[in-house]
Parts: structure tokens; sequence; C-alpha cells
């Protein structure tokens, strides 16, 4: 292969606004180094986290300029040395891209890239990656969530949410969900929730509360926690956990909620898993493509010339309903 191949990618040269993602068409085709796997980007999924990134106000800040995006789908374009798990040819998700996925092709490590299963389409195999291996994250690694417990998931229409909804439903779980608009809502109930609750309105903790005789749930995967935390601690019965998977701010809780019923407040961070977490977690993951229960829902589509429009369509919109994905 030519090193001198061009591409369409999105380049961030400083962080801001959405109006620093810019669509540049002379940006060099990645070359896979030894472990490494080339990838012909079909689709590539947006996440939240991936705006505060951009936006300079995420803990973790990559060198400028640097490509956003980690989860591309799409063919084998061709391996570095020493690749075993996959071949050229192959239909392919990641979980992360050391090159980025708003891109035309995209380099990832062979231990982020896994063989995405004929049942499912490239758009979504890239809404897999984050959502699917942060709700596993939440659910097993942090809140050790068993079978027969009652997990909420705050803000269960979007894609970590979809995730969690599915993947708690199969853990043998009673899942009841959050959303903010009746397409969300409906969303939620087709994806495997028991019961739904509206959190536009006043007293939906109410009703959750009325929903488990006055218990409380076992677990809470919360989204907004800068808006949610303190009514999640009230909501929860005794021994129950609260995950943090998404916040957009600082929140004043009383610390005095968490010790009647000795409970729990876990951070969740996709970056710190270890290697064998994610091995664990993408063999769950592939029984569930495999038994039909792991089906992403997708959401707004972009092309990816408007990569900008997504940031800032993720951040704003009224309620989510499915992943937000950027196509070639």
């Amino acid at each position: 292969m030519s090193g001198c191949r061009l591409m369409r990618a999105v380049l961030v040269r400083e962080f801001g606004s959405p109006s620093v993602l810019r669509l540049c068409s002379d940006v060099p085709v990645p070359q896979p180094g030894p472990s490494q796997v080339l990838i012909r980007v079909q689709a590539c999924g947006v996440n939240p986290v991936e705006t505060y990134i951009r936006a300079g106000t995420y803990a973790r800040r990559p060198s400028l300029p640097y490509t956003p995006g980690s989860d591309a789908a799409g063919v084998v374009e061709a391996v570095g040395a020493g690749v075993t798990a996959v071949k050229a040819g192959q239909r392919v998700f990641t979980t992360s891209s050391v090159s980025g996925g708003y891109a035309e092709f995209c380099v990832s490590e062979e231990s982020s890239v896994f063989q995405l299963p004929d049942s499912l389409d490239f758009l979504q195999g890239s809404a897999i990656g984050v959502p699917y291996f942060t709700a596993y994250r939440a659910l097993l690694h942090r809140a050790h969530t068993r079978a027969g417990e009652t997990v909420l998931v705050h803000g269960a229409s979007g894609g970590v949410g979809v995730a969690a909804v599915q993947l708690a439903r199969a853990l043998g779980c009673r899942v009841l969900g959050t959303a903010g608009t009746p397409e969300g809502l409906k969303l939620v109930l087709k994806n495997g929730a028991h019961q739904t609750f509206n959190h536009r309105e006043e007293d939906y903790t109410h009703t959750i509360m009325e929903a488990t005789e006055g218990r409380g749930v076992d677990v809470i995967v919360e989204m907004l926690s800068n808006v949610n935390l303190s009514k999640d601690l009230q909501m929860l019965a005794y021994g129950g956990r609260v995950t943090v998977v998404g916040c957009r701010g600082s929140i004043e809780i009383n610390p005095r909620d968490t010790m009647m019923k000795e409970s729990s407040i876990l951070g969740v961070s996709l970056f710190s898993a270890t290697p064998e977490e994610n091995r664990e977690c993408a063999a769950l993951l592939h029984a569930g493509m495999e038994a039909g229960w792991l089906r992403p829902a997708v959401g707004s589509q972009y092309p990816l010339d408007q990569a900008a429009q997504a940031h800032h369509d993720i951040i704003q919109c009224p309620g989510a309903a499915g992943k937000t994905v950027l196509t070639m």
C-alpha cells in the first residue's frame, strides 16, 4: 500500500465548540504497525464523552491535532505484523482507535478490534463499542449486579442506556428505565425494560418508588449525575449502588442519604478497564450477538461532513433515541 494515499477525516486543531471539528480531504491514510489493524470505516458512533474531550473539559486531553472517534465499524483493509485475530476483508467493530474513527480509514490495536456478525449491519456495529462495554463495566465490574435485582437505567434511551437495558434484562434483572420523550419511552420498552418513566414529570421518582412498593431499586445506571444523583440516593434500596456513567457538572448531595441504607456511589470509567476485563466483556457481548438479545438501537445519522452538527445535537437534544452515528 502506498504511503501517499489520502482520505477524508475530521481534524480538531484546537479545543472548543463543535465548530472546531473540520473535515479535511487531504489526510494521509494511516498505516498499521505491529499488532495493529487498518479498517476502512463504514460508520462511526458519536459518544457524549467525545464532546467533552473536544471542548477541552475532560480529564484526558489528546495531543493536537487529533481525529475523534473510537466506535468504528467497517472492513479490515490490512493488518500489521503479528495480527492473528482478524484478517483483510473481515467485517469488524472497534472499541478504541489509535488514529480516530471520524475518518474513511482508521488504525486500531488488535486487542480493540472484534468481528462483526452478519446479523448486524455497520450502523449497528458502530453502536456497540463504548455503549455496551460501558454498560457491562457499570453493571458487572462496578455494581456487581446479580440476577433478581431491580435495575433502574436513568436516561435509558441513548446508546449506553439501551445497552444497559438489554444487558440487565439478559442478566435476569427487573429493569426500569427513564426517558424524556414519548419516542424515547417506546424505545426503552422495545429494548427490554419492564416499566418506563418520564423523567420530565415532576413526581416521577415517587412513581418509581411506588413501582417497587416502597423498597427502592438495587442498582442505578446514571447518565446525568449532576442533575439526578441526589434523587438517585433517595430511590435506592438497602445496599443499593449508583453507577455514575455521565456527568456534566457538579451537584450537592446529602451524604446522610447513603448512611442508613449503606448505599454506594460508584464511578465508571471505561478507560480504567484492564485487558482481561475487556476480554471478559467482549466474550459476553459476543454471546449476546449470537443469542440475539444484543441489538444496538441506531438513532440520528449524519454524514461525516456534519460531525459538528452531530456534536451539537447529542448534547442539546430534548431526549435521546438510540445511538448517534456518522456515516462515510
